[in-house]
């Protein structure tokens, strides 16, 4: 069995937080890839500041140097608000042969018995949860809890700090900063 690990977000923008959170879940439970699932509307998050088409280059700026990351685009080409069952319910049909591995943050986790259909997921999907500054990553579902490094960032930080024209450096990969600077992307928040 392919062992994979699957990012959702937003990715508005990717930042250096992402790819540590994947790099590392990745490394410390021998995952073959990641795979970076950018949502079309999250359920529980207000909308994208930015394209999908954006988001996504960006995305594939942010992991052209990691062979092991991937990108798949599923939700966005879905349309409409995302759920993770029916995101995970066609990965598994399609991939009979893999495993996923769903990487959440602390915040995330605390969330989950609000997930919609939650209860179903927990069996088709192990969860990853990585511990986060401000929140206990307890729950009582089944989750796999790990202790990685982490950088506070966020995409809301790096948003602000745009739109505030200070420095997003050694908080974004460079070739995201490009992108967004070319585009003038996150000027008006």
């Amino acid at each position: 069995m392919k062992r994979v690990g699957i990012l959702g977000g937003t990715f508005d923008p990717p930042h250096l937080g992402h790819l540590l959170i994947a790099e590392e879940v990745k490394n410390k439970l021998a995952l073959e890839e990641v795979w970076f699932i950018p949502s079309n509307e999250p359920p529980h998050k207000h909308k994208a500041r930015t394209s999908a088409n954006n988001r996504i280059a960006m995305l594939e700026r942010a992991i052209a140097s990691n062979d092991t990351f991937k990108i798949d685009t599923i939700e966005v080409e879905r349309l409409g608000k995302s759920y993770t069952f029916d995101t995970m319910k066609v990965l598994i049909d399609t991939y009979p042969d893999t495993t996923f591995y769903f990487i959440i943050g602390a915040d995330m986790v605390e969330y989950l018995p609000k997930w919609d259909r939650i209860n179903e997921l927990i069996n088709i999907v192990k969860f990853v949860g990585v511990r986060r500054t401000g929140y206990h990553l307890q729950s009582d579902f089944p989750i796999i809890a790990l202790d990685i490094p982490m950088i506070d960032v966020s995409s809301t930080l790096i948003r602000e700090r745009i739109s505030r024209n200070q420095s997003t450096r050694y908080l974004l990969p460079e070739d995201v900063e490009s992108y967004i600077k070319g585009k003038r992307l996150y000027e008006q928040e």
